[in-house]
């Protein structure tokens, strides 16, 4: 279970410091310790729901994005692409993934 927190708190911390926000700054608004919203950055220590809320809309970031680091839009842009995706010939499924890779690195 500690994986999604470090995963959690990296996704937090980069957003936080986009926004040019303190540790000390964000730990004031959720009411908790410096020394606990450092830890959750660090994935040692978890939120609560309340303040899981709190820092969704401090950061301006979904729960989704936040916890999981996906958002629920692109999740589901994805899941609708997968269903004729998988009916294709594994052949023409590994084109798409060559065709997706290399529009990949075109847009970076």
């Amino acid at each position: 279970m500690q994986d999604y927190k470090i995963g959690m708190g990296e996704r937090i911390k980069k957003k936080r410091r986009e926004l040019h926000l303190t540790q000390e700054k964000v730990a004031e608004r959720l009411g908790i310790s410096v020394k606990h919203f450092s830890e959750t950055e660090r994935g040692i220590s978890g939120l609560s729901v309340e303040n899981l809320i709190k820092l969704s809309d401090l950061l301006h970031m979904s729960l989704d994005e936040m916890i999981k680091g996906t958002r629920p839009d692109m999740q589901t842009s994805w899941n609708i692409l997968l269903e004729p995706i998988s009916s294709l010939p594994t052949d023409k499924q590994n084109d798409l993934i060559s065709l997706i890779t290399t529009a990949i690195q075109l847009v970076k």
